[in-house]
């Protein structure tokens, strides 16, 4: 048995085991350990624990310190540092025209070594970008070529499942995926369907490969040869999840069934001929599905209905269906009249005083007849307007400006 604590770097989801060397390392604190490039800070995620000396890798890293105030301000220092050498390698590389995309760059903890990742379709002849690199940060300088799907792992991202890539979530090491996979679980083979970002096939293909596998071989094939309850047929389609077919009867080409394994049986398995082929004259049971039992001690289940018998005069059985509200019979009126206590008797009830005649009312004066109106005289006609002299007779009229038209409510209108 050997102690070890667990340390994941930069969020990376694989766990690496170092050697405490007898320091108490609580999980999610931050330390300071000694790796292949050099010095790196990174997290505990894994207390102090003793492991078999089977799953161990030897030599281990040695704990060098518990992350200190200063070694995170160095830590922060670095990432700014990163920001900076992601933007000038990525003008040095549009200046030697390199058919290549820069993904990321990670400064080591003493700030010694520079790694820029990239992708690229083929090889590349980056020595001259090497030089100026290392002239610009003086630093050393390592340039590493990596897959599509490593880009996706380092970068990260959401996937089509609404959760954050497998890869950069939980994954140590990428699986091998293969379309037979798809074929076996029945998906579309259109690749925007099963392809994730990275544009290879879905990690999560590998996930319930084994299950699938295990129902295919407990399922007959598709257009094998079976004899059902209802009579021969051939097979048309398979659900390998519910463990049922669909069945082409003889009898019944038309209109196809769907069945459950058990009451298959199968006479030939896969494509072929009939030829050669003794059909049984005794077909398969049907699947009836099992009553579920109420557990002893337990009442059965209410489904809204109360159902109670009760004799009619003449003797015979009769159901009576009802909730709250149904009816009882005599005997148990009687029984439940007898069990209500006894009621109080009420006070008497108080006379009510009787009501004073309210005095009768007076009528009213009668009204005077109103005096007679007047009739206004008759206006005498006016006499014709002569015309002035000087004017022709019939002549128009000359008309004189008076001003702009004044408002009921207001000043004179204004124009706008």
């Amino acid at each position: 048995m050997t102690e070890i604590i667990g340390i994941r770097f930069r969020g990376g989801p694989k766990e690496y085991y170092f050697d405490p060397r007898g320091v108490s390392v609580r999980p999610g604190q931050y330390v300071v350990v000694e790796t292949a490039s050099g010095q790196e800070y990174a997290r505990c995620v894994t207390g102090n624990r003793e492991v078999e000396d089977d799953k161990i890798v030897p030599p281990l890293r040695p704990l060098l310190r518990i992350a200190t105030e200063g070694d995170r301000r160095t830590w922060q220092a670095n990432r700014t540092r990163e920001k900076n050498a992601f933007l000038i390698c990525q003008r040095k590389i549009v200046y030697h025209k390199l058919d290549m995309k820069l993904v990321k760059v990670e400064i080591n903890f003493d700030g010694s070594k520079i790694i820029f990742f990239f992708t690229s379709d083929g090889r590349v002849d980056f020595r001259a970008l090497v030089r100026d690199l290392a002239s610009e940060f003086h630093a050393r300088i390592e340039l590493r070529q990596i897959g599509v799907r490593d880009e996706a792992k380092l970068l990260g991202g959401i996937g089509i499942c609404g959760r954050p890539f497998c890869c950069a979530e939980f994954l140590d090491d990428f699986i091998p995926v293969s379309i037979k996979m798809a074929k076996t679980q029945n998906l579309s083979l259109n690749p925007t369907k099963i392809s994730g970002t990275c544009g290879r096939l879905m990690c999560c293909l590998k996930y319930e490969q084994a299950a699938y596998e295990d129902a295919a071989r407990r399922c007959p094939k598709q257009d094998s040869f079976v004899l059902t309850p209802d009579g021969p047929g051939n097979i048309v389609s398979v659900d390998i999840l519910r463990e049922q077919v669909t069945v082409r009867l003889d009898d019944m080409p038309e209109s196809p069934k769907r069945y459950r394994n058990c009451e298959l049986n199968v006479l030939r398995n896969g494509k072929g001929s009939r030829e050669g082929i003794v059909v049984p004259r005794e077909r398969p049971a049907r699947y009836s599905e099992p009553e579920a039992e109420t557990p002893a001690g337990r009442p059965a289940p209410y489904d809204g209905i109360a159902e109670t018998a009760d004799e009619d005069e003449g003797g015979k059985r009769r159901n009576r269906r009802g909730g709250r509200g149904r009816r009882k019979s005599a005997p148990d009126k009687q029984s439940a009249r007898e069990d209500r206590p006894a009621k109080a008797d009420k006070p008497a009830r108080q006379e009510r005083p009787v009501r004073q005649e309210r005095p009768a009312k007076q009528d009213k004066p009668v009204a005077q007849e109103k005096p007679v109106k007047m009739e206004r005289p008759v206006k005498a006609d006016k006499p014709a307007k002569q015309d002035k002299p000087g004017e022709e007779k019939g002549a128009p009229r000359r008309r004189f400006y008076r001003g702009p038209r004044r408002r009921k409510g207001g000043g004179p209108k204004t124009e706008a």
